[in-house]
């Protein structure tokens, strides 16, 4: 039996006198050999131990450097967006004015076609003035007047590139200058041939304006020759 009294036995010490034993955690070996994802290991260890894991931080700078460049990104295509918008608006406007300005071209183009057709075709009523206003002794002397003036007002409509066409009397019939009104039957002509020129057709350069009216001929069948 220790002979020691109570009073002299060794107290624990305090709290505050302890020293600080850092958290450890006991790892089998084998059970670390056997583990083949080394982060989830690593995740795990810092979740037990309280301290966050050595990839967080380059994460969290990839992370940064990411939205940092995503920034960048966003704010190079309002950029573009910007000046996209602004060159439309710029094309919108240089289209009105285009538009504008062709409708006014083709106003004036056309405003200075009628005028040249009516000095082309004023002196033509003025010859028609001068006719009606004369005395003729005769009635040739009248046509021969009207002939002159039928002559001027095709040579007017000949300098502004309208001509009549070519079809006459015994020509084959043309579908494409010419228009059938009715047939008839005249022994003289051959089968489909104009046999009168009603009115006659005109073009404008190389477009038809009006096709010539024609009577077109049609020679009857011949009869078989009677026994």
């Amino acid at each position: 039996m220790n002979d020691t009294p109570m009073n002299k036995l060794p107290h624990p010490p305090a709290d505050e006198d302890r020293p600080e034993v850092e958290p450890t955690l006991d790892l089998d070996l084998a059970e670390f050999e056997e583990v083949d994802d080394l982060q989830a290991l690593a995740d795990e260890v810092a979740e037990s131990t309280g301290e966050p894991p050595s990839a967080v931080p380059e994460a969290r700078e990839e992370m940064e450097d990411s939205l940092f460049k995503a920034r960048a990104r966003i704010a190079e295509l309002e950029k573009l967006e910007a000046e996209h918008k602004d060159k439309h608006h710029r094309l919108l406007a240089d289209f009105a004015n285009h538009r504008n300005r062709v409708a006014r071209e083709t106003d004036l183009a056309v405003a200075l076609a009628e005028k040249k057709l009516l000095l082309e075709l004023l002196p033509v009523v003025d010859s028609f003035e001068r006719c009606l206003s004369s005395n003729y002794s005769n009635v040739e002397d009248f046509q021969n007047g009207i002939g002159l003036i039928h002559k001027q007002f095709l040579e007017a409509l000949r300098r502004t590139g309208v001509t009549a066409v070519d079809v006459k009397v015994g020509d084959p019939f043309d579908a494409h200058l010419a228009e059938a009104l009715t047939t008839t039957s005249q022994p003289g002509l051959a089968d489909g041939a104009v046999a009168a020129v009603f009115e006659p057709g005109y073009t404008l350069r190389d477009l038809l304006l009006r096709p010539a009216r024609v009577i077109v001929n049609h020679a009857p069948a011949p009869q078989a020759s009677e026994e």
